[in-house]
């Protein structure tokens, strides 16, 4: 008959499972000096077990983590840390520095005052190389974008710019024409004269829709607290000057906030409010609603008028630009406001919807951020 064994111990059974371990183990006492080190912590750092026990583990860790490395020693000593899982790094031994992902945990007696740290790392420095290159092609990439944005806004530029010289020429020769040799043309001519003006009128309305569109997809955004509810009676007050005899209630829910860009979230509510305007029969008084309510960390906004309205059947065309669901004579424009105004609440990732019925006016949903970044992330 063979000999037989005695049983293992705990303490053995431990030792075992730390020497064929595949990733770095170890027992540091209270003041972080190693005990005990494993072959695959050795082959990590590039030390023997020689070297390294009775020394700290201060020693080997890379100088931007050393403070941290502190705090977290004491906190797992005194128990303010219950188990640690961080990334962190070491020097090897050629210099080199040695990413690991360290999970630690402090073995306490019955009693629970702190006996030592049971450590595990494990290499993870193929991860962070690889998030490295993900993170530098990102950046390249961002960068392309960004000079194919600034080639484009320049284009767009350039072209607004040369189409306005002639376009203020047509306007200001025609309306010369139409004072000096007014009386001598007949009906027919001063109407060729007052369509020509109009359609310089509309073309220059266009390219500063364009402008606008290209603005709100490619500016740098520049995020902060936004008082809805001013900006909406700010926008207000500018219909009202630019339309003084008009009529208009234009009642806004005061204490509406939401995180965003002022000057996109400016121009968005004067799309939506300058839509709810000019979308009302003028025989009557305009009539506009701001209200909202926040939903966890969302603010939803609504935009109601009591205008012409418009068929849901055509809804899906609503945001596209130049589509028209009404035209001229009915206070149809270029077909790009709404677009503008869906733009920017979709870079504040958000969205807009609409619902109407005609001849009973529209409402215009805005879903926006009530809070910044780190409070979204606190009622997440």
């Amino acid at each position: 008959m063979g000999e037989t064994r005695p049983p293992l111990g705990e303490h053995d059974r431990f030792r075992l499972a730390m020497t064929a371990a595949g990733i770095g183990m170890a027992i540091v006492d209270l003041d972080g000096r190693w005990l005990e080190v494993n072959p695959a912590l050795e082959r990590m750092l590039g030390y023997t077990a020689a070297e390294m026990l009775g020394r700290t583990a201060a020693e080997f860790t890379h100088p931007d983590d050393l403070e941290a490395s502190r705090g977290y020693l004491i906190g797992l000593v005194d128990g303010f840390i219950p188990v640690l899982d961080v990334r962190k790094r070491y020097v090897h031994r050629d210099g080199s520095e040695v990413w690991v992902q360290a999970n630690v945990a402090t073995m306490r007696d019955a009693s629970g005052a702190p006996l030592y740290l049971v450590v595990q790392l494990r290499d993870i420095g193929a991860e962070i190389a690889a998030e490295r290159a993900l993170e530098a092609h990102g950046r390249e990439r961002a960068e392309a974008a960004d000079r194919s944005n600034r080639q484009l806004q320049l284009f767009t530029d350039a072209v607004s710019h040369d189409l306005r010289a002639p376009l203020r020429a047509i306007e200001s020769f025609s309306r010369r024409l139409a004072e000096r040799a007014g009386e001598r043309l007949d009906d027919e001519e001063r109407e060729h004269l007052q369509r020509i003006r109009q359609a310089a009128k509309r073309m220059t309305a266009l390219l500063d829709a364009l402008n606008e569109l290209s603005h709100a997809t490619r500016t740098e955004l520049r995020s902060s607290r936004v008082d809805l509810s001013l900006l909406a009676e700010w926008v207000g007050a500018e219909l009202q000057d630019a339309d003084p005899a008009r009529a208009a209630q234009v009642r806004i829910q005061p204490g509406l906030t939401c995180w965003g860009d002022e000057r996109l979230l400016k121009v968005m509510l004067a799309q939506l409010l300058d839509n709810a305007w000019k979308f009302t029969d003028p025989a009557q008084p305009v009539r506009i609603e701001v209200d909202g309510a926040v939903d966890g960390n969302r603010l939803r906004v609504t935009v109601r008028d009591h205008g012409t309205g418009f068929d849901m059947r055509y809804v899906h065309k609503l945001f596209e630009p130049f589509q028209r669901l009404h035209g001229p004579d009915q206070g149809g424009g270029h077909g790009l406001g709404l677009t503008v105004a869906q733009r920017i609440v979709q870079r504040h990732g958000g969205a807009i919807h609409a619902q109407s019925h005609v001849g009973e006016g529209a409402a215009f949903t805005l879903d926006l951020p009530a809070g910044s970044p780190r409070e979204a992330a606190a009622h997440a």
